[in-house]
């Protein structure tokens, strides 16, 4: 029975190879897990997204892709089940420009099945720039702040963050060959990152009346968001795991011209 349906999963393609430029569109979901999550990639944080990719099928195993996608991630200590984390009382949310270029390995031969698995690895680019809302509802952007002590000559080990990085993707879907010149797919993937201030927090609270002098009211307003006493040095994120977004979707692939073999 268990080889039956597998069987069924890697159905037989009775088509000729293809082998050329392929457009593909994949609106989806965004995910975010990182300093103000608990657990990997948690319901709450999702958000929506698109994608797309230029892609040239070798028609072999491997495939070689340019892409673009935009997304939100965001996350909030108010979904933390620790007390002392929903009282940190911090919250964030940005917009996610990623460029990429990855290969794609085929688990199996294109050119006899036309539904299956596939995994794909490379490096891109990607722009945030994350924001949360302060008492009066005001939108207020958190990097220019110093949120951390970020660039400030009193705290020299903290530097302050770029928001334009380097992200590795990787991932995997299945692949279904609807029709000749169209195809579907499911895919999900990971963005691993070199940088804990996704969210705009990673290390330790700074002392109050140097960051007001530095960065002003709203910065000491922005960094300082408990609801029970803080003080300079107390843990306000952990530094030894980076942040991660992911990217998920169905996506429509198009052939923009080919090659029978």
């Amino acid at each position: 029975m268990r080889i039956c349906l597998v069987g069924l999963f890697f159905i037989a393609n009775s088509c000729f190879g293809q082998k050329g430029w392929e457009a593909e569109i994949m609106p989806g979901i965004s995910s975010y897990t990182g300093d103000l999550t608990q657990t990997t990639f948690p319901i709450h944080t999702i958000q929506p997204s698109v994608s797309a990719n230029l892609k040239y099928n070798t028609g072999d195993f491997i495939n070689v892709r340019l892409g673009f996608a935009w997304g939100i991630v965001s996350g909030n200590d108010k979904y933390n089940p620790e007390w002392d984390l929903k009282g940190r009382n911090l919250s964030f949310k940005s917009t996610i420009l990623e460029g990429n270029i990855c290969l794609e390995l085929n688990l199996a031969d294109p050119d006899v099945y036309y539904s299956y698995p596939y995994l794909f690895g490379g490096i891109g680019v990607f722009h945030f720039n994350p924001y949360a809302y302060d008492s009066s509802n005001n939108k207020v952007y958190l990097q220019p702040l110093s949120t951390e002590g970020e660039g400030l000559s009193q705290y020299p080990s903290v530097k302050n963050y770029s928001l334009t990085q380097i992200c590795l993707p990787f991932g995997g879907g299945w692949k279904i060959k609807v029709h000749d010149n169209f195809t579907i797919t499911f895919e999900a993937g990971i963005r691993y990152l070199f940088t804990d201030y996704l969210d705009d927090v990673s290390g330790k609270y700074v002392d109050r009346e140097t960051l007001l002098l530095a960065k002003g009211q709203q910065a000491v307003q922005m960094a300082f968001r408990a609801t029970f006493p803080i003080t300079a040095g107390d843990p306000r994120g952990n530094p030894k795991v980076k942040d991660m977004y992911a990217f998920g979707g169905i996506k429509f692939g198009f052939y923009l011209g080919r090659k029978k073999e």
